[in-house]
């Protein structure tokens, strides 16, 4: 009898024989809903708020899993190369191709290899009841077994049912397991968008999953004449050698090229709640606010480095917290492909402040009702003493504006008026209310010094934007939450209560500043990204040799803060205020507020406003808000207002004010030298005449006369009309700044050698 007349009783009679020897009972088989519950990935997912998936960090490493694919979700050309490749007559049996099987137990009966007779349904209980389905070694009372369970699969499963858990359990190659893994793993795609190519070479590693690139390519060509698609078989094995050589991802992406929406937020959150493979995080990010917030950044640093201008800024990250609940809007930790540390979270790096630490200055000397809005600072050379030399702070532009309100002063973030201000409240107790905001200052306020009024303390961006908060607040500052209050850890140290660190009066009076377009105008003029068509109140900032740029502020909803600069530390090129991170700040305000009204904050009763003259037309009249008890109709200054700036000496009548005897001075290495002078003035003004003489040269007779230094060690003498020497110095000067331990790294930290201009302007 020859095998092709094998009628399929054989194989009926074949399979009852085996099943003599083994249990006539099918394994307890499960529900398709149970099998597609127990299903989980190799990565965990971190949600929005909504559900929509945002970040898939890998945890399993032992095998590679996607999610579950439905049916629907399958190309047809995949479905079709299933079917043709490893059994045809799929639609057609029952469980059991008693056709095929025939062929195979006669084929057997007369030792001839041939391919087996395990149909989808059949292959697919050996994956629910992990049999060696990989090996493809089975003793045929095994086969019988597993015949007996197809039966009993589908009676109670539908077609389409078996055919989608078959495609999401069964191995493929390597550690990879189901279609959605091997579809992103070999082809950098959905399983939806599979051809017919990717299709035949996917289906054909079923049956041999380790084989090399040429045995796959064979057997995938063969698949595709059984689609009636054999034009595809040109230049296969070319295709399935690339598709071998394609790295593997380190985690499975949501969308093809693409790591995720939040890397930086995601490892934030594993460490927080340590998640399991297969784990779908829900957190407090907006996925479209996040997506806007990563592109906007992007977009912005390629507009900063294009060819015909390059401005050296590669990093850059943003924070967007609501006012009400602190939870996390959107984190965007990096510029991505555009930095070269991709995964350094810039969110959380410390960075300096810059000049976004004046508000806080402000609020805490109108809080010690030291200063109203309307108060007088002198913007004037001024040089104090610090560490054996002289901190001499500069303005951005280095300009000085002469009198000015603290409303001009913070709004045009002036630096020497801070500074001034500093001087009232004392860096200690500064720092302590900078710490009260959350700020993570690591040393007292002793240790930065004057230089604590520009921002040389080492803030985070999460931190520094929190701050902000505060005053959006009314002065109370709480926690941030990534996580939805309900899922949040019970006894969760992250989590700190509410502190009030301002009265919501100052809180109030600082956020009108801030929000006041014209105190900007000194600095920024009138048009800048700063000024909104709705409510909100902002301030820049930008550390030394333009390291850090920084733009925070608030609406009526929300707190947004925008970092850029280089994560390595390197100096930007000519980025300011306004052009570095304010672009990214005004366009992500403006799509929060797209459709959303910001309304300024309502006066609270300890407040009032009141109209205010300034005399000789120091600044224009105006309306400005007080601390009920402190305000000022007509503002003045005193009669010996200039007197009060110079130093009080109890020497003779003629002598030197700057510098003091035994000062040490630097050159800046980022300041041209021929732009740097040091300032010899007389102590107060006198009608004797003087005249300043350096290492016996004449200089002048002016009471103040700027110098070009030369390094080296010089005599400063003044002297009098008749040659005798009123008055005489010894200094130093040195060709490069020389830090001592304990000084600090900030902008205008005090130096054994004091840079001459190394103060250098934040705004």
């Amino acid at each position: 009898m020859r095998r092709a007349d094998c009628p399929a009783w054989l194989a009926r009679a074949t399979i009852c024989i085996s099943l003599l020897g083994t249990s006539l009972s099918a394994f307890a088989l499960p529900s398709f809903d149970e099998v597609h519950a127990r299903w989980h990935s190799s990565d965990w997912v971190l949600l929005a708020r909504d559900g929509e998936p945002l970040q898939r960090t890998r945890i399993d490493h032992s095998e590679r899993r996607g999610d579950w694919v439905a049916l629907a979700d399958v190309s047809p050309a995949l479905r079709q190369a299933i079917v043709v490749s490893e059994d045809k007559r799929f639609y057609e049996h029952s469980g059991v191709d008693w056709r095929g099987a025939a062929g195979a137990a006669w084929a057997n009966l007369w030792n001839t290899r041939t391919r087996g007779a395990s149909t989808v349904t059949m292959q697919l209980t050996g994956l629910l009841d992990d049999d060696p389905q990989r090996s493809g070694q089975r003793s045929i009372a095994q086969k019988a077994g597993q015949a007996v369970n197809a039966l009993w699969l589908e009676r109670s499963w539908r077609k389409d049912q078996i055919l989608e858990a078959y495609l999401n359990l069964v191995p493929f190659r390597g550690e990879t397991i189901g279609l959605s893994a091997i579809s992103m793993t070999l082809f950098g795609k959905a399983p939806s968008g599979l051809n017919d190519r990717e299709a035949a070479v996917a289906a054909a590693l079923i049956r041999a999953p380790n084989a090399p690139y040429a045995k796959v390519s064979e057997r995938a060509c063969r698949i595709l004449r059984d689609m009636q698609a054999a034009g595809q078989c040109a230049n296969l094995g070319g295709f399935v050698q690339l598709a071998f050589a394609r790295p593997a991802p380190a985690t499975l992406s949501l969308t093809p090229d693409d790591d995720g929406l939040a890397p930086h937020f995601a490892r934030r959150i594993a460490a927080e709640v340590h998640p399991v493979a297969g784990t779908r995080v829900r957190s407090t990010l907006d996925a479209r606010l996040q997506r806007f917030a990563r592109d906007t950044l992007t977009r912005t640093l390629l507009e900063l480095n294009a060819r015909a201008h390059p401005r050296n800024v590669q990093d850059g990250a943003v924070v967007v917290l609501d006012n009400t609940t602190g939870e996390v809007r959107a984190w965007v930790g990096s510029s991505g492909a555009l930095s070269g540390a991709r995964d350094v979270d810039a969110v959380l790096a410390l960075r300096q402040a810059g000049s976004t630490l004046k508000p806080f200055l402000y609020a805490q000397a109108i809080d010690e009702r030291r200063l109203t809005t309307v108060s007088l600072l002198d913007d004037a050379p001024l040089d104090l003493a610090a560490g054996g030399g002289l901190y001499i702070p500069q303005n951005y532009d280095k300009d000085f504006k002469g009198w000015v309100s603290v409303r001009t002063a913070l709004g045009s973030s002036l630096n020497v008026p801070a500074v001034r201000t500093l001087v009232m409240v004392t860096p200690h107790r500064f720092a302590k209310t900078l710490t009260a905001l959350g700020l993570p200052l690591t040393q007292s306020g002793d240790y930065y010094g004057y230089s604590l009024a520009l921002g040389s303390a080492d803030v985070t961006l999460l931190a520094l934007t929190n701050a902000y908060r505060a005053l959006a607040n009314g002065g109370v500052a709480g926690s941030t939450a990534d996580l939805p209050r309900r899922q949040a850890a019970p006894g969760d140290t992250a989590t700190r209560a509410a502190q009030r660190v301002f009265n919501a009066d100052v809180s109030f009076i600082i956020t009108s500043v801030l929000s006041d377009n014209n105190a900007r105008t000194r600095t920024f003029g009138f048009d800048s990204p700063l000024a909104t068509p709705f409510f909100s109140a902002v301030k820049t900032g930008t550390s030394k040799d333009m390291r850090d740029n920084w733009t925070v502020g608030f609406t009526s909803r929300y707190t947004v803060g925008v970092w850029v600069g280089n994560a390595d530390g390197t100096p930007m090129w000519d980025v300011s205020g306004v052009s570095g991170a304010a672009p990214v700040w005004a366009a992500i305000v403006g799509y929060l507020h797209r459709r959303l009204p910001s309304a300024p904050p309502a006066a609270p009763p300890g407040v009032m406003q009141t109209r205010v003259t300034f005399e000789n037309g120091i600044e224009p009249a105006r309306d400005d808000w007080f601390l009920r008890g402190t305000q000022t109709p007509l503002v003045a200054l005193a009669a010996d207002a200039g007197a009060a700036v110079q130093r009080v000496s109890t020497r003779g009548a003629v002598h030197i004010g700057a510098p003091t005897d035994g000062t040490i001075f630097a050159l800046d290495p980022d300041i041209p030298a021929s732009r740097q002078r040091i300032s010899f003035e007389r102590a107060s003004e006198t009608s004797t005449l003087s005249t300043w003489r350096l290492d016996g040269k004449t200089l002048g007779h002016a009471s103040r006369v700027p110098w070009l230094p030369w390094p080296g060690h010089h005599l400063l003498e003044l002297v009098d009309a008749d040659g005798s020497v009123a008055d005489a110095v010894h200094f130093e000067v040195r060709g490069a700044v020389a830090r001592t331990p304990g000084t600090g790294t900030g902008t205008g930290t005090g130096t054994i050698a004091a840079p001459i201009a190394s103060q250098r302007p934040t705004k």
